[in-house]
């Protein structure tokens, strides 16, 4: 490999490693000044796959919601989701998963739709969700009232590492992420409620009752 081509894959290696969002092609044009196309781009992108693979690396840079990003190769998803899950669950509220999976599944979707498949005022979660840029308005239903229409962002895909809405896991494993979410929630208020009772068996030791 000549001395500039190894300089362009290194230069894309490095925006790539140090983006904190997938980088596009037009961004790593303009910071790389060079007129590179996709088929370049990506012909970069394979090589440094391949030598990732050959020595034995654990990661690789993959194409998603729209650009390139690095990720830990896929046999090491399930060590990952230990340390990710409780990060992702901090997040975001049972309530705000619900509602982001009736929009991730029924977009566009208005709130007065979510409203009927939860069964649950859909307002704070549209609000936190919006504010944190997962969802956007998409424009509004041909409905009386022409309510707004709701659909998801790539910072969606990008927190749940899809490349496309095509790739949405069954709402099967939604259902079991949330499953999962009570069965905490529920752990966490057990063992309170025992610290609680525990603390006030000792007080009444302490005070002789």
């Amino acid at each position: 490999m000549q001395k500039q081509e190894l300089q362009l894959q290194q230069q894309i290696e490095a925006l790539i490693f140090a983006s904190q969002e997938p980088l596009a092609l037009p961004a790593i044009r303009q910071l790389i000044s060079e007129n590179l196309t996709q088929s370049e781009l990506q012909a970069i992108v394979e090589q440094l796959n391949r030598e990732y693979e050959e020595s034995g690396r654990s990661f690789q840079i993959a194409f998603i919601a729209g650009g390139y990003r690095f990720f830990v190769r896929q046999e090491f998803g399930d060590i990952l989701k230990k340390l990710l899950a409780p990060t992702i669950r901090r997040k975001l509220s049972h309530s705000l998963l619900e509602v982001l999976a009736v929009i991730a599944y029924n977009q566009p979707v208005t709130r007065g739709e979510i409203q009927k498949i939860r069964g649950a005022s859909p307002d704070y979660a549209l609000d936190r969700l919006l504010l944190r840029a997962l969802i956007e308005v998409r424009g509004r239903a041909d409905a009386p009232g022409k309510p707004l229409q709701y659909g998801t962002t790539t910072e969606f895909l990008d927190l749940f590492n899809l490349p496309t809405l095509k790739e949405l896991p069954e709402l099967r494993e939604i259902k079991e992420i949330l499953q999962e979410h009570e069965e905490e929630q529920s752990l966490t208020r057990l063992n309170g409620t025992e610290s609680a009772s525990s603390g006030n068996e000792q007080a009444g030791d302490d005070t002789g009752l």
